[in-house]
């Protein structure tokens, strides 16, 4: 086994290892919040499992999976050495100590913050510090991969980047952009807060730095499900990709127009003018740009593969297409769950449906379906694809692996769809428990329940999930001959230089941030707006 292949493996299993942490937790607390386990814990033990339940899925799963799934990518898709293992293997245990520092605290009830970054809710000052050492890491990591991708284009003058490579380096640059905002929040404004050294914290300021990264940093997450539909999906069907160039372009548009989306969850904040939250709806708008090009090229993609297995009619190549391989299953189920999410994103971006939905189940349920369904089952698919080249094994049952996908998407669907309907009701999230002797809240017992049973469904397929992976290192020892990564209908000889890399273009974007953030953030830094809000915290 090559060093490389242990540092991915490495990185993959302490994701899942948290994944799994986090689905027994997520487990417990649906169970609370129901009319069966209303008198189970205390509100402070569940605010404690759902911050350790929100920084395992969203910072340990996120930022481990994607960097190990990265590194695959620069030595598979180049075709190359990884440049500066050793970086590597160091901000890897960089980030380990990172999450001993945060989990310490949580385990101590001292960080019931949940996992967003809103004073006056303050954790211990290593909470933050541990989860600004976990940034940290990832950002050697960003440089690594934009490293890489510079050292092949040295070695292949003229050439374009391979798809996958130029999607995971996207993935990079915007995430040392996005992350900007929470750096200079936490280092500037919350930890400064904790440790007692400033008196006084400036909430609207600090929600519009944590908004510059809150929206965007689920781009983060979904970037490798979108370079999965693109490299892996087509050829893991039989097909061929239909637009190397349309994959491109989603790229630079995720990059373009994810970095302002943030402050569309500011909608309901006094601190901000109605001309700045109307610009955040339209930017909102653009967003679904991006995936609609991807559903388009992929569902063609998927279209090429069933007709050259024999489909015929306008919609026979559905049902030749090989759903007995659990990528092609993974991705069908993630596009109905995308669906699902996308229609629920879709109204949290209307001002007026905002209103009215905000702080409901209605959000936890868009929330659950893109990242804990579409993304989760594209990591889940990923994983499959790369466990029996990093261990040269095969799965003996390729039946368990379907088993495990149809059981996270039966379960995410049965959780989250009482939640839409819940969160319309006016069911209200972020609280421990509910009063079901209430005549207003007594309806939602049985919907509560049902989604509970979700919940427990999703935790069989976590389980089942962590299984496969362990069979996965004892299967049959074999050699995988079969290519990874797609070829394109027209493969590209050259491609424009903005879909080649990375120049003026990045100007660009700099440009278009600075525009969509500098009046905001100068707002409170120049001119601070009379509703403010300021509050007053204790020194200790």
């Amino acid at each position: 086994m090559r060093n490389a292949d242990r540092l991915c493996l490495a990185h993959s299993w302490v994701a899942f290892a948290a994944f799994l942490a986090a689905a027994v937790l997520g487990t417990w607390q649906m169970w609370v919040r129901s009319p069966l386990g209303a008198h189970v814990g205390t509100p402070g033990q569940y605010f404690m499992s759902v911050t350790a339940h929100g920084v395992a899925m969203a910072y340990v799963l996120t930022t481990f999976f994607i960097m190990g799934f990265g590194y695959f990518v620069a030595v598979t898709a180049l075709n190359r050495p990884l440049p500066g293992l050793l970086w590597a293997w160091s901000a890897f245990w960089m980030a380990i100590v990172g999450v001993l520092m945060v989990l310490l605290p949580i385990a101590m009830g001292q960080a019931t913050v949940l996992f967003t970054f809103y004073p006056p809710l303050t954790a211990s000052p290593w909470f933050y510090i541990g989860l600004v050492l976990i940034v940290v890491a990832s950002w050697v990591w960003c440089g690594l991969m934009i490293v890489a991708m510079w050292e092949w284009k040295r070695e292949n003058p003229g050439k374009p980047v391979p798809l996958a490579m130029f999607g995971t380096v996207s993935n990079a640059v915007m995430w040392l952009w996005t992350t900007v905002g929470v750096a200079v929040e936490l280092i500037f404004q919350v930890i400064p807060a904790a440790i007692g050294y400033v008196q006084t914290v400036d909430v609207g300021l600090a929600r519009t730095l944590f908004s510059w990264t809150l929206h965007a940093i689920v781009y983060f997450w979904l970037i490798p499900a979108y370079i999965a539909f693109y490299t892996i999906v087509p050829r893991a069907a039989g097909g061929r990709l239909y637009s190397d160039t349309m994959g491109r372009v989603t790229f630079i548009l995720f990059l373009v127009y994810s970095l302002p989306v943030g402050m569309h969850h500011l909608m309901m904040d006094p601190e901000h003018g109605n001309g700045t939250k109307f610009i955040q709806v339209l930017l909102t708008a653009f967003v679904s740009v991006p995936t609609l090009l991807t559903i388009f090229t992929i569902t063609a993609s998927l279209e090429i593969a069933g007709r050259l297995r024999g489909g015929r009619g306008l919609f026979g190549w559905i049902a030749a297409l090989p759903w007995d391989r659990p990528t092609v299953l993974a991705t069908g189920l993630a596009f109905v769950m995308l669906g699902f999410g996308g229609f629920g994103g879709l109204i949290n971006m209307g001002y007026g449906m905002n209103a009215m939905i905000h702080n409901t189940s209605w959000v936890t349920a868009h929330f659950h379906l893109i990242f804990g369904g579409s993304v989760v089952i594209m990591y889940f698919a990923i994983a499959y694809e790369m466990w029996p080249r990093l261990t040269g094994r095969e799965h003996p049952s390729r039946g368990l692996l379907r088993l495990q996908l149809w059981l996270w998407f039966i379960g995410m669907m049965v959780m989250t769809l009482p939640w839409h309907w819940l969160g319309l009701q006016g069911q209200w999230r972020r609280v421990a428990n509910f009063n079901y002797a209430d005549p207003i809240t007594a309806g939602w017992g049985p919907l509560v329940i049902l989604s509970f049973g979700g919940g427990l469904v999703l935790l069989l397929s976590a389980l089942l999930f962590t299984r496969n992976l362990f069979v996965l290192h004892r299967g049959t020892i074999v050699v995988i001959a079969r290519p990874l990564y797609a070829l394109a209908v027209h493969p590209p000889q050259r491609v424009p230089a903005a879909l080649n890399g990375f120049g003026l273009w990045n100007v660009l974007v700099l440009v278009l941030m600075l525009f969509a953030y500098g009046y905001p953030i100068a707002q409170f830094i120049i001119t601070p707006s009379p509703s403010a809000i300021v509050h007053r915290m204790s020194a200790q």
